[in-house]
């Protein structure tokens, strides 16, 4: 009998701060030191739209009544120890299993949540650049000129990604050297235009800076090309691509594939999961391109598998940017295709909707924050129960597993006799 699980993955999408908190600490660029605590994606941007603070021609109470239907509210409740977000409807009646989960991985970035979720938690440190100017070390820079056969770099700084190419933009142009930036995660970014400098002369010196900087442990190289002729026309594009270290064991990932069934990946997932376990991969770009192409991939999924999407722009676009009503108003879009998307659901179908990881737009900084994840699971099969809190991400990964009849994982406790209707 067939069984497919699809996984939307809304990047960023934290309902709330996990315990740990208080022990992920920065400083504002004014010098103010802050940390987690409090920090809560959901639950603030609610807070913000209920109170009126419409931006961007968006106006009133978050409105997400399809993710309300599978248990998203009462799964943010129990996140933050009874407190119901503020305008979602609380009269509602869980049509899915819904719970929230812990991360015990180390670090709160995009790599981590998603290893430790397909059960291959991070529980070493991974290499980061702290400074916020002259980030990188000099014998880096170094040898990245020199093996990438660029005139020189321009940046070397924690930064936006949208702000430094407006700031260097035009001298990259000009000169060809390209804008070299990380921020709060384990990255090494590399912003190019991708004509005046080339599309894939960018890929071929993101290639090269991955060699360069496994020996500090970094988890990324991401290429951020973009396009326009002046600041104010720059424009990031959908040909980014990120070039990370294998995961640091099997991941369901790999099991599922080597069983002979299909791990169908959409967005940036073979990405993070440097190709490993993955059998078909779509590029997509935009929270409409990628539901879209989403749609496509569990139609043309006819035997056992899983699809598995990243909605990148939650954090890209909206997180990092701090653009709170950005970020609500395509939590609402989100929410508004989620029945076409159960429509396609099969008898033996799960549907699964979860995070990485926070990236509240209302705090400080403009890094992710430490936060519980959502756990939402929707199938034809599925009991609407209450899953509590899930003490690591692994759980949905061995959930998931016992699904399709696959080994256990290392790592993680299925709870699926728990939700399904046998």
């Amino acid at each position: 009998m067939m069984r497919r699980t699809i996984i939307l993955l809304l990047d960023s999408f934290g309902i709330g701060g996990a315990e740990d908190a208080c022990r992920f600490r920065d400083v504002t660029k004014e010098g103010r030191p802050f940390n987690d605590d409090g920090a809560n994606t959901l639950g603030n941007i609610a807070a913000f739209c209920n109170a009126g603070l419409a931006e961007e021609g968006r106006t009133g109470a978050l409105k997400l009544p399809h993710l309300n239907r599978l248990g998203l509210g009462f799964a943010a409740k129990e996140s933050c120890g009874g407190c119901y977000p503020e305008g979602l409807n609380e009269d509602v009646v869980p049509e899915g299993a819904y719970g929230y989960a812990s991360e015990v991985s180390t670090g709160k970035d995009t790599s981590s949540g998603h290893w430790e979720m397909m059960g291959a938690p991070v529980t070493f440190k991974w290499g980061y650049f702290r400074k916020k100017t002259d980030s990188f070390p000099p014998e880096l820079i170094e040898a990245f000129i020199k093996e990438a056969k660029v005139p020189g770099i321009l940046g070397n700084c924690q930064a936006s990604g949208t702000q430094i190419i407006e700031k260097y933009g035009m001298e990259h142009i000009k000169t060809g050297k390209p804008i070299v930036y990380t921020s709060a995660d384990s990255v090494f970014q590399i912003a190019a235009h991708e004509e005046h400098f080339g599309l894939e002369r960018l890929y071929e010196i993101c290639e090269i800076a991955r060699k360069l900087v496994d020996r500090y442990n970094v988890a990324r190289v991401i290429a951020r090309p973009f396009v326009g002729e002046s600041p104010q026309t720059f424009k990031r594009t959908g040909n980014r691509h990120d070039y990370s270290v294998k995961p640091p064991a099997k991941t369901l990932l790999d099991e599922m594939k080597e069983a002979g069934k299909e791990v169908v990946s959409v967005g940036k997932i073979k990405d993070i999961f440097a190709g490993c376990g993955i059998t078909r991969a779509y590029r997509a770009n935009g929270i409409e391109e990628l539901f879209d192409t989403t749609l496509e991939a569990v139609k043309s999924l006819k035997d056992d598998g899983i699809v598995f999407t990243n909605f990148v722009n939650f954090d890209a676009d909206y997180g990092h940017r701090r653009n709170i009503s950005g970020y609500a108003r395509e939590l609402e879009y989100f929410d508004s295709r989620l029945p076409e998307m159960m429509a396609l659901l099969n008898e033996e179908d799960l549907l699964v909707v979860t995070a990485d990881h926070g990236c509240d737009p209302t705090w400080w900084g403009t890094d992710h924050t430490r936060e519980h994840i959502p756990v939402l699971f929707y199938g034809k099969k599925v009991r609407p129960v209450n899953l509590g809190h899930r003490y690591t991400f692994a759980d949905i990964g061995q959930t998931i597993a016992e699904h399709h009849g696959m080994k256990p994982l290392l790592v993680g406790k299925s709870f699926y006799q728990e939700i399904y209707r046998s």
